[in-house]
């Protein structure tokens, strides 16, 4: 179902039939203009993004029209496996694909949880290496793995993950980083991060883990089309990260800012978020609206 190959430059989608959920699934009406069109909506079928509220740290999870289960980073503690036991069936025990944008604390040490408890096809990653304990606690659950029957794919720019080959196609562009890093041994991990775009018929998300200036600069030179209906802000919207070269480059409606309530690090910090205000982005945080729900229909 998921196949690896190059990402040709894709071309900026229309933004239409997108509407929001917050917290406790409470649609928002964003963009239909009719009852009867609303209705036909409702009656459609549609991918479910999920930005989880798991407080300070990552976590996103898509199911496309076919059923298709995808897992972007599980936060930092088992709470991962309670937010997927809301969304999804309870005999429903296989994720198709689990993709670790980096292996900070905050975005893996969930994942452990997830790999025992689920029956995960795919997962992909850079393979890049980390001197800490909860690596080394990956590292042998990948083993684990493996020997269960699971593919895991070390993965660099460009490459694309199809999830869907038909008129409404749905698949993951890989935009960074552009080099092999399973042989890389870094203590900052940040710009190792992987960034993703999504692309769900019509409509775009970029997921950017803990992705700083730095690397976001470099992002740009590549010449990749960043351009995205929905943003996840890198680095939980820490002041390193969403230079304004970025924003503008990106141009999303909306910005998800993963982060915990009243956390220790002072996410989101002011110098992001009135830099998002000025883009004129909708900006939505997990530490005041919970789990954060995009409903996105199929042609």
């Amino acid at each position: 179902m998921f196949e690896s190959g190059p990402a040709p430059y894709a071309e900026m989608k229309k933004r239409s039939n997108l509407f929001l959920g917050i917290g406790g699934g409470v649609l928002i009406f964003l963009v239909f203009l009719n009852f009867s069109l609303w209705q036909e909506v409702l009656a459609s079928r549609y991918s479910t993004l999920v930005f989880f509220d798991i407080g300070q740290g990552d976590a996103s999870f898509v199911e496309t029209p076919q059923g298709h289960q995808i897992l972007i980073d599980g936060g930092r503690d088992s709470k991962i496996v309670e937010k997927l036991e809301q969304f999804m069936a309870p005999s429903d025990k296989t994720i198709d694909l689990v993709l670790l944008s980096h292996p900070a604390s905050d975005h893996v040490t969930g994942l452990l949880s997830v790999l025992k408890e689920y029956q995960v096809k795919h997962v992909v990653w850079t393979g890049v290496q980390k001197d800490t304990r909860v690596y080394g606690q990956w590292l042998d659950v990948l083993e684990e793995e493996k020997k269960e029957g699971a593919r895991v794919s070390l993965i660099s720019a460009p490459s694309r993950i199809w999830i869907q080959k038909t008129s409404c196609p749905q698949y993951f562009d890989i935009l960074f980083p552009s080099e092999d890093l399973s042989d890389t041994i870094v203590k900052d991990d940040n710009d190792t991060s992987i960034v993703a775009k999504g692309v769900f018929c019509d409509h775009t998300a970029l997921f950017t883990g803990d992705l700083t200036s730095k690397g976001e600069k470099l992002v740009l030179k590549t010449g990749f089309d960043v351009q995205s209906d929905i943003l996840k802000v890198g680095h939980h919207g820490s002041k390193t990260s969403s230079s304004s070269a970025f924003l503008k480059a990106v141009a999303p409606e909306y910005a998800v800012i993963q982060v915990g309530k009243d956390n220790q690090y002072g996410h989101p910090h002011e110098e992001v978020l009135e830099r998002l205000r000025e883009y004129g982005i909708q900006v939505m945080r997990n530490d005041e609206l919970g789990d954060i729900i995009f409903k996105i229909k199929s042609k």
